[in-house]
C-alpha cells in the first residue's frame, strides 16, 4: 500500500475520538498490568528537562535505533532490554528467550519538535507488526513487536495509533503488537550502541538494517534531520 497523508489524518482523528472507556477496555493487545499496580511506577531514570522518553520494540534493536537516529526531533537513541523478569540482563541471557525481555530502544525526543504520535507513525511502517515474536529470520519473544508507554498520555496515544493502523489496513495481516507496562530499561552492551553507524558493511547490516533505513527515508523524507 502506498503511503499517503490519509493515515496521518486517521491517527489524529482516532486520537481525538478514543474514549476513556475504550482505553481501559480489555482486548487481545491489552496492557499486561497486575491488578492494583501503577503501570508507570517502574521507570529507572529521570527524563531530561524539556524532553520525553519513548520505548519501542520492533525486532532487532540495531534496526530500530538506526531508523530513529535519523528522525528530526530525536536527541538520542539507546539500544537495550525491557519488559522482562530479571535485573540487568546480558545479551546472551536475553537471546535465550527465557528472561522475557524484548530488544528495544529508548528514544529521547523533544516534544516541541516531534510528537509521540509521529514516532509511532514511523514505528508501524518500518517493521512488520503482524508476525508474532518474529522479525524476518529473528525468532523469539525477544524480537516481539511491543510498545511500552511511559505515562498515561502515551498509553492513550498508543492505543489510538494502534486502532488507526488497524483501520488503515497498513498490512495485509492483523497487527499483533502488544502494549505493555512501562518497565525498567537496561541499556545494552556498548558494542550494540550505534551498531549500524559503526558497522555499515557487516552482513546483517547490509541485508536487513540498511534496507529498513532506506525505506524510512523514502517514506518519511519530511521527518529527516537536516545537516
Amino acid at each position: 500500500m502506498n503511503y499517503t497523508n490519509s493515515f496521518r489524518n486517521l491517527l489524529a482523528t482516532t486520537a481525538v475520538l478514543l474514549s476513556a472507556q475504550a482505553i481501559s477496555s480489555s482486548c487481545s493487545n491489552s496492557t499486561l498490568t497486575p491488578e492494583g499496580m501503577d503501570p508507570f511506577s517502574t521507570q529507572l531514570d529521570t527524563v531530561p528537562a524539556g524532553k520525553a522518553y519513548a520505548v519501542l520494540a520492533g525486532g532487532c534493536f540495531w534496526c530500530t535505533e538506526a531508523i530513529y537516529v535519523e528522525m528530526k526531533g530525536v536527541d538520542h537513541v539507546e539500544s537495550g532490554y525491557t519488559g522482562g523478569q530479571i535485573k540487568n540482563p546480558a545479551y546472551r541471557e536475553v537471546c535465550s528467550g527465557r528472561t522475557g525481555h524484548a530488544e528495544g530502544v529508548r528514544i529521547t525526543f523533544d516534544p516541541s519538535v516531534v510528537s509521540y504520535q509521529e514516532l509511532l507513525e514511523v514505528f508501524w511502517r518500518t517493521h512488520d507488526p503482524t508476525t508474532l515474536n518474529r522479525q524476518g529470520a529473528d525468532v523469539g519473544t525477544q524480537y516481539r513487536s511491543a510498545i511500552f508507554p511511559q505515562n498515561e498520555e502515551q498509553e492513550r496515544v498508543a492505543r489510538a495509533s494502534l486502532a488507526a493502523a488497524e483501520e488503515a489496513e497498513l498490512w495485509d495481516a492483523p497487527i499483533v503488537t502488544s502494549i505493555e507496562p512501562a518497565a525498567p530499561f537496561y541499556v545494552a552492551e556498548e558494542y550494540h550502541q550505534e551498531y549500524y553507524a559503526r558497522n555499515p558493511e557487516q552482513g546483517y547490516c547490509v541485508a536487513v538494517v540498511g534496507p529498513k533505513v532506506k525505506k524510512f527515508k523514502a517514506l518519511f523524507a519530511d521527518k529527516l534531520k537536516t545537516e
